[in-house]
C-alpha cells in the first residue's frame, strides 16, 4: 500500500472534485496577491500625490496660477489634482457668464468636485470587493473540498474488512489540504482588505476636507470684485 503523505503526492492522488477546489483556491490566492500589490502601489501613489498637492496648494500660489499649471497638456493630474481641476474649471466657467450669483458659482463648483470625488473613490475601491469575497468564501470552499474528500475516504473504508488508520489517513490528509489552501487564500485577503479599507477611508476624509476648505476659498473669490 502506498503511504506517501507528501503534499504533492496527496494533491495528485486527490479526487477530481477536491483537485478542482484546490485549483479554484490557488487561482483566487494568486489573483488576490496580484490585486494586493497593485492596490498597495495605487494607494501609496494617491497619498503621495495628495501630500505634494496640499503642500503646493497652501504654499501661497494663487488659484489661477495653480489651475493653469495643472491644466497644462504636459501635466497628468491624478487623485486630488483632478478634484481641484474639476472644481476650479466649473467655477471659472460660471464666473465667465457674468450674471450668475456667487452662491450658485460656488455650489456648481462643489457639485463638480463631488462628482470627481466619487469617480476617484470608485477607482480606488475597484478591487476591494474581490478581496472581501475571497476572504469570506475561501474557507468555506476549502471546507467543501475537505468534506467531499472525507466522504470519499469513509466510503472507500466501508469496502475494506480490516480497516486501519493507514487506510484512511491518506484520504483524510488530502482532504484537509483543501481547508489549508482555503485559509492560505483567505487570511492575506482579509488582512489586505481591512488595511486598504482603512487607508482608503482616511484618504477619502482628506479629499472631503480639501473640498470643504477649497469651497471657503471659492466663496471669498466669488464675492470679490
Amino acid at each position: 500500500m502506498n503511504t506517501d503523505l507528501s503534499i504533492l503526492h496527496l494533491v495528485a492522488e486527490a479526487s477530481v472534485i477536491v483537485q478542482v477546489v484546490m485549483f479554484i483556491l490557488l487561482s483566487a490566492s494568486v489573483a488576490s496577491w496580484t490585486f494586493i500589490f497593485t492596490k498597495r502601489r495605487e494607494l501609496k501613489q494617491a497619498i503621495d500625490i495628495t501630500d505634494d498637492f496640499e503642500a503646493e496648494f497652501w504654499s501661497g500660489l494663487g488659484l489661477t496660477e495653480l489651475y493653469k499649471k495643472m491644466s497644462n497638456d504636459r501635466f497628468d493630474p491624478e487623485g486630488i489634482e483632478k478634484i481641484f481641476l474639476a472644481g476650479y474649471r466649473e467655477f471659472a466657467r460660471m464666473r465667465q457668464k457674468g450674471d450668475v450669483e456667487p452662491m450658485v458659482q460656488v455650489e456648481s463648483a462643489q457639485r463638480a468636485m463631488r462628482i470627481e470625488l466619487a469617480r476617484e473613490l470608485d477607482r480606488l475601491d475597484e478591487t476591494l470587493p474581490f478581496l472581501a469575497t475571497v476572504g469570506s468564501t475561501s474557507p468555506y470552499i476549502g471546507l467543501f473540498g475537505t468534506v467531499w474528500g472525507i466522504m470519499n475516504s469513509f466510503r472507500a473504508l466501508g469496502e475494506i474488512k480490516n480497516a486501519t488508520l493507514a487506510n484512511v489517513a491518506p484520504g483524510i490528509s488530502e482532504a484537509l489540504i483543501a481547508t489549508a489552501i482555503g485559509l492560505f487564500a483567505a487570511i492575506p485577503a482579509v488582512i489586505a482588505y481591512n488595511r486598504f479599507s482603512t487607508r482608503l477611508d482616511r484618504l477619502a476624509g482628506r479629499y472631503e476636507l480639501f473640498i470643504d476648505e477649497f469651497v471657503v476659498l471659492l466663496q471669498r473669490q466669488a464675492h470679490s470684485k
